[in-house]
């Protein structure tokens, strides 16, 4: 955040003594799908055969109407289905539906007596396609991922820039709505990792993912405490295959390859999903000059998911990542007196495992533990001048949550229990080469922490067109402070008649527990000999309200907001004066506030499909540093937070063209970041142009061409001091890639 007012370069080096806390674990669970079938005269149906099948692989559930015409599907992961209804002398239906873990999609099917048909319509009823939710959401696909240019690389985030409203990287890290807490779920168990801006490798390869949901804000009691974003992954399965493996390789400029393979299977009980998959290139992070020096990057990584199904209503999920990324920190041209070599190491894994027991066809019980290890090691060469900085960190979680949903009358009902502990390893060293003799300083520190929070979810369901939800989270925090927060929430949504608009409005309450803080020893000494102090961090805590409208029509979806959050206790981070290790903060308050638009159009006769994504907004930090490492400045008023862009869009163009040809186009603009202190200024505008193109030469074998940043401009688009110092967007990258899918 270099807005704020710089620290010498010896007091910053303190900041390796802070060590972050757990973020909130998040329940956000499978969904569920309910309805009832009726006759012409609107009588209900019952021994009505219902099927539920995914719409992109084999998985599928079956239930049987009762005597009200009835039926439900209580754990179904998120993402596109069709439900297929057959009767005896009653012509089958079948109707598709979108499962979100904001909303539970209700189905009302009105069967007509007749033969079966030839061919079998499936329709798209609007209140089970179009997301009845107070919570803004955006969906992304597995195919969306291969089609958007480079979105399936491994160290790529564009499947959630290239859709997401007010999502972008900047100084290597992403953000969504003005800040870069963002929490990774998969099958809705989060994935903690509550190191501010201390990693950039990513966490899940996008060519694992089957579905993205991406939740904005406006969360529920179940999705927990403030981050800017939630990104809870679908992994592929097996499902989708029957002894079939896939291999993808890619070769291009700056000797970059992207390589993957993947099997998987499944049986009626039983199926599994494992992949390898490595990655290099000469062009790795964000450069601080135009040139490109000391750059590379390479990792290697593996992931699996287990499913079995014990019971018709017990079901087991494993889920195993693991992954090695290594990136040289750029340099600009060497300068007297200044020498860089450093380089970040991480190592990220973790492991699930979930229990989901139907309890009926109302109610489930799942039941989640998981383990997660992330380590992120700066290593300085030893004879860095004017120093050299060492900073090896890793942090251990172990948890579980019980969440317990419950379908009764108009009410579904969430109640939960989730929890973490704790524990960070971080050894800090630095040598003084810059002639001043001064003594190196090492030191190692252990703190731990742990978290745990209950809630209590209830979405009422008044009318068919008018919704409401209401919850509270409970959360104690115990670390180097011990904090406790009660978090309201409220929102609404209504249906328009006759239009079927759908109105939505929020207001809630949030609390981010504070990284773990530790500062003693040598470390503290010389703070203090420097005429510095550390005041303790304490949780953040926001408050958010929204408005929002989704507009359907004729197949394309069109979405409009205005978000407005108020945060006490903002959380950023600094640099340690010129080196690439992060101070992690808090300063007084931050106004963040928007409106965004979405635009995603039907696959238009099955050749083309549109989407947009658009954002303006602000984010204002104001006052001074109340938590860190601080010389005491009184406060500075307001101020643009460095990553603040008031205008940022994403347009996309995705076509299947004859003989089996398809292309793919996304452009992206932003209006410029924050550029220093107040009164506020932003640097210029920039944009980019990404190309795809390929044939599928068989339904086992095809290849593409990629091009990034077709115009190649290449400027400067941030100067936070941050990973190597000012941010040069990348130049333009082309490489090609071939999909090869075999049986065994």
């Amino acid at each position: 955040m270099n807005s704020l007012k710089p620290m010498s370069l010896r007091a910053v080096l303190l900041a390796a003594a802070m060590l972050l806390s757990a973020a909130p674990l998040r329940a956000a669970d499978v969904g569920s799908v309910r309805g009832v079938v009726h006759d012409q005269q609107h009588r209900p149906l019952s021994q009505v055969q219902v099927r539920l099948k995914a719409a992109t692989s084999q998985w599928e559930e079956s239930s049987v109407t009762d005597a009200r015409g009835e039926f439900s599907f209580m754990t179904v992961p998120l993402g596109d289905y069709v439900l297929n209804f057959s009767a005896a002398e009653f012509a089958p239906a079948a109707q598709a539906v979108t499962v979100t873990s904001g909303s539970s999609p209700v189905a009302h099917v009105q069967l007509v007596k007749g033969p079966a048909l030839e061919t079998l319509t499936v329709t798209a009823a609007a209140d089970t396609t179009v997301l009845n939710t107070a919570t803004p959401t955006t969906i992304v696909n597995r195919e969306d991922i291969a089609r958007a240019p480079g979105a399936d690389r491994s160290n790529s985030l564009a499947m959630i820039t290239d859709f997401v409203p007010g999502a972008y990287v900047v100084h290597d890290q992403l953000h969504v709505r003005g800040g870069h807490q963002t929490t990774w779920a998969v099958d809705g168990v989060e994935i903690p990792n509550t190191n501010i801006a201390s990693n950039l490798g990513p966490q899940i390869d996008p060519k694992d993912i089957d579905y993205l949901e991406v939740q904005r804000g406006s969360y529920e009691a179940d999705q927990g405490d403030r981050t800017y974003g939630v990104f809870n992954v679908v992994p592929r399965t097996g499902f989708e295959r029957d002894n079939q493996a896939e291999l993808v390789a890619s070769g291009g400029s700056y000797g970059q390859t992207n390589d993957y393979l993947s099997v998987g299977s499944h049986t009626e009980r039983f199926a599994y999903y494992a992949s390898v998959n490595g990655n290099r290139s000469d062009l790795g992070i964000a450069t601080p000059v135009a040139q490109i020096i000391h750059d590379a990057e390479n990792g290697y990584g593996a992931f699996s998911t287990l499913i079995f199904n014990a019971t018709p209503d017990d079901q087991f999920r494993f889920v195993f990542s693991a992954r090695h990324d290594s990136y040289d920190i750029p340099n600009a041209p060497p300068t007297p007196g200044q020498f860089a070599d450093d380089v970040q190491r991480e190592t990220d894994a973790f492991a699930i495992l979930s229990w989901v027991r139907k309890l009926g066809m109302d109610a489930s019980l799942t039941s989640s533990l998981f383990f997660h290890q992330n380590q992120a090691d700066l290593d300085g060469a030893p004879d860095d001048t004017p120093i050299s900085t060492t900073d090896q960190r890793s942090s251990s979680y172990v948890g579980g949550q019980e969440t317990l949903r419950w379908h009764v009358a108009q009410h579904d009902l969430q109640v939960g229990v989730t929890g973490f502990s704790q524990h960070d390893s971080e050894s800090f060293d630095v040598l003084f080469n810059d002639g001043s003799n001064a003594p190196p300083i090492a030191q190692t520190l252990k703190p731990t922490g742990s978290l745990v929070a209950a809630y209590l979810e209830d979405t009422y369901k008044a009318t068919d067109w008018l919704s409401f939800a209401g919850g509270v989270r409970q959360t104690h925090f115990a670390g180097a402070v011990t904090e406790d927060a009660t978090s309201p929430r409220l929102g609404l949504t209504v249906r328009l008649p006759k239009i079927d608009w759908i109105l939505r409005g929020f207001w809630g309450k949030y609390y981010q527990a504070p990284p773990l803080t530790t500062l003693s020893g040598p470390l503290l000494q010389f703070a203090q000999a420097n005429n510095l102090g550390f005041i303790p961090l304490h949780g953040e805590r926001d408050e958010e309200y929204q408005v929002g409208l989704t507009i359907p029509i004729s197949g394309w979806t069109v979405d409009v907001d205005h978000f407005h959050t108020e945060a006490k206790n903002f959380f950023d981070h600094n640099n340690i004066g010129n080196s690439n290790a992060f101070l992690p903060l808090t300063i007084d308050g931050a106004l963040i506030q928007g409106n965004e638009l979405t635009i995603r159009s039907p696959r238009v006769w099955n050749i083309g499909q549109f989407h947009l994504a658009y954002s303006n907004q602000t984010a204002d930090g104001i006052g001074a540093i109340n938590g860190g490492l601080t010389d005491f400045v009184p406060p500075a008023g307001s101020f643009a937070l460095d990553h603040d862009q008031r205008n940022t869009a994403n347009a996309g163009l995705d076509l299947n063209l004859p003989y089996r040809a398809f292309a793919s186009m996304s452009v992206y603009y932003g209006s410029g970041f924050a550029n220093g202190e107040a009164p506020p200024s932003h640097l210029p505008g920039h944009a980019e142009i990404n190309l795809s193109a390929g044939k599928a030469f068989s339904d086992s074998f095809s290849a593409s061409l990629t091009v990034l940043n077709l115009t190649d401009r290449h400027l400067l688009v941030d100067n936070s001091l941050t990973f190597g110092g000012f941010h040069y967007n990348d130049p333009r990258q082309i490489y090609a890639q071939i999909h090869y899918k075999f049986g065994y």
